[in-house]
């Protein structure tokens, strides 16, 4: 089982979670491709800096011909151009100050009302430009899921609906790179899962587009409920939004340095150097040995259970992705016979347990039941990991499952089958056979 780890000792941006992806391998051509494909004028500079005697990747970048810079140096650039009679119509300052989110109330209480592409986006436009964007359609779902995790925190810190939330930094060409791309590497890392350290958020106050407030800022609390975090002291926001929202969606758990064979480390540095201490977030790449993965397999699970005799069947399967896409392992349904002779539907809901309350909201919000069942049952799964085949239309992923070293199960990864299938206009069934067939089992082709 191939795991990533991440520590955010330094807290964790943007910039910095890409910086990490290149150091530890991922190909920076990739991410360039990445941000072309974007279409939005932008480009990326990747360089090597020294952070209090580390030497890590720096992946900066430019929109409209400057950099990104860190929220409080660029709320303290742009107050400087007004003063001096410079500041740009064209770029507000909600725009300047980097990860952070504006309601429409905001707007009502005299700030400039958003306008499309330079002074904001809305989730949905946000989601035409990701989906036009050729990625994996992997990636797209995992960007698109960091930005309404974004938008989520923002409408509740707000009071707003989910799509009156208008990104007037989060939105901003900038971090649309660095969500984007931070999905694309996170896929091209090839693991199968990335677990998280406890996060150092820093300390001080910062200033957003709403006033000043204390580190960590309002939407950076919102996303990191659940999660375990703390203080080094340094008085500064180490944690942004955009950070916060990359660790929430694609960090599976959070955890100690896990039992690993080490094969590759890389270090992602922060704009800012700090005396004595590394601004750098580090990304750890190894392979876990059989024992360790059965012992991260064989965790305790929760089981919730409902049955439904009057739901819609459109809403039930609106259902079924809710469930997933709030963080469910697993979730089924199976038939079957209720009292007074009525057919229904068993709905299953496997999860973590510290999921399990939010998912059992979830049942009683959009299902018609009026009971939820919940009890703790042992999983056991084998050892999986990605491989990589070469086909004549291009590379498909596998998915490999093992006992003790011993290959017993592969499959190709249908989302990679199906968008070959569709660009070459062949049988899907054909895709899905040549990639059977060029995988030998044992080896590794990444």
């Amino acid at each position: 089982m191939r795991i990533a780890y991440l520590e955010c000792f330094s807290g964790i941006s943007g910039d910095m979670f890409l910086g990490a992806l290149v150091d530890a391998g991922v190909p920076g051509a990739l991410l360039e491709e990445t941000v072309a494909a974007l279409n939005l004028g932008a480009r990326l500079e990747i360089s090597r800096v020294d952070r209090s005697g580390i030497s890590a990747a720096k992946v900066d970048v430019y929109a409209r011909g400057e950099k990104d810079k860190p929220r409080e140096q660029a709320h303290h650039d742009h107050h400087h151009d007004h003063e001096d009679g410079h500041h740009h119509q064209h770029e507000p300052v909600e725009l300047l100050e980097h990860n952070y989110a504006r309601g429409d109330a905001a707007s009502r209480a005299g700030a400039p009302a958003p306008h499309t592409h330079e002074y904001g986006r809305g989730l949905k436009e946000i989601r035409e430009i990701i989906g036009k964007t050729k990625i994996s359609e992997t990636a797209k779902a995992k960007a698109i899921a960091i930005f309404e995790a974004l938008g989520k925190a923002e409408a509740k810190i707000h009071n707003q609906d989910i799509e009156a939330i208008h990104f007037h930094e989060v939105g901003a060409v900038d971090a649309m790179v660095d969500i984007v791309c931070a999905a694309v590497g996170a896929e091209a890392l090839g693991v199968d899962e990335i677990v998280c350290s406890s996060l150092n958020v820093g300390g001080g106050t910062v200033k957003c587009a709403h006033g000043t407030f204390p580190v960590p800022a309002p939407a950076t609390v919102e996303l990191l409920k659940d999660a375990p975090v703390y203080s080094s002291g340094i008085q500064a926001e180490l944690v942004t939004p955009t950070g916060a929202a990359i660790v929430k969606t694609l960090c599976t758990r959070f955890a100690g340095f896990p039992a690993m064979k080490m094969e590759k480390s890389g270090y992602g540095a922060g704009a800012r150097d700090f005396p004595g201490h590394a601004n750098v977030v580090r990304l750890t790449v190894g392979e876990a040995d059989f024992e360790f993965a059965a012992k991260i397999s064989q965790e305790a699970i929760t089981v919730l259970e409902a049955n439904l005799d009057d739901l819609n069947p459109q809403v039930f399967g609106y259902v079924m992705d809710r469930l997933l896409e709030e963080g469910a392992l697993d979730a089924f349904a199976v038939p079957v016979q209720m009292k007074k002779n009525r057919p229904g539907t068993l709905l299953t809901v496997l999860c973590r347990p510290e999921d399990a309350s939010k998912l059992t909201q979830l049942l009683f919000t959009e299902t018609s039941t009026l009971g939820v069942r919940r009890r703790e049952e042992k999983r056991q799964a084998l050892a999986r990991k990605w491989v990589t085949v070469d086909t004549r239309w291009g590379k498909i992923r596998m998915k490999v499952a093992s006992m003790n070293g011993t290959v017993t199960n592969y499959a190709p990864e249908y989302e990679d089958c199906r968008r070959i299938a569709a660009e070459n206009h062949v049988p899907l069934k054909t895709v899905m056979q040549e990639a059977l067939q060029k995988y030998i089992p044992g080896t590794d082709r990444h």
